[in-house]
């Protein structure tokens, strides 16, 4: 269960190792990311970059002065015209998985949007990976659209499922 100790801020160039380390704990599931090996700390350095608190943040969870999860805003497709639109993506350290975290996390993204310019949210979910389209689905996102087949994990092929939430003036709380 979540609890008071949580904390949430933005990261700093020192973050990258544990951010990358998190981040390679789901390639072996193949149920998270299409990357089929672990990424390296400088291979990141780019995406971390395109990341400032101000537009698209990148924010580390903490507990206990330890970093247990990130989450990022993303912006979509590099167009101007999708500016007020960001992918969601939410990582978090393999002991802290199904403890109520995602949930937190998710709601304060989609709170915080709003002060982003946002207009929409997206998740890019592959449609095998049940927990994280639950999560997402919970919060109101729904299924925009549906990339069939498009990756091949193992030898397997996976779809893509579009989640998308149009922001509200307030966003409600799920039950």
């Amino acid at each position: 269960m979540v609890t008071h100790e949580l904390i949430t801020r933005d990261a700093l160039p020192g973050d990258l190792p544990r951010i990358v380390d998190i981040y390679n704990q789901t390639i072996p599931s193949r149920l998270v990311t299409a990357d089929l090996a672990p990424v390296s700390v400088e291979s990141r350095g780019a995406w971390f970059a395109e990341h400032t608190p101000a537009r698209r943040p990148l924010w580390v969870v903490e507990q206990a002065g330890q970093s247990i999860g990130w989450l990022s805003f993303q912006s979509f497709y590099g167009r101007p015209a999708y500016d007020a639109t960001a992918e969601i993506s939410l990582y978090l350290d393999a002991p802290h998985r199904r403890r109520g975290l995602g949930r937190w996390l998710l709601q304060r993204a989609i709170d915080h949007a709003p002060k982003l310019g946002l207009r929409n949210l997206l998740g890019f979910i592959f449609l095998h990976n049940t927990p994280s389209l639950a999560l997402f689905e919970r919060f109101g996102f729904t299924r925009w659209g549906t990339l069939p087949d498009v990756a091949e994990l193992d030898g397997v092929r996976r779809t893509l499922v579009i989640v998308g939430l149009a922001l509200r003036e307030s966003s409600a709380t799920p039950c």
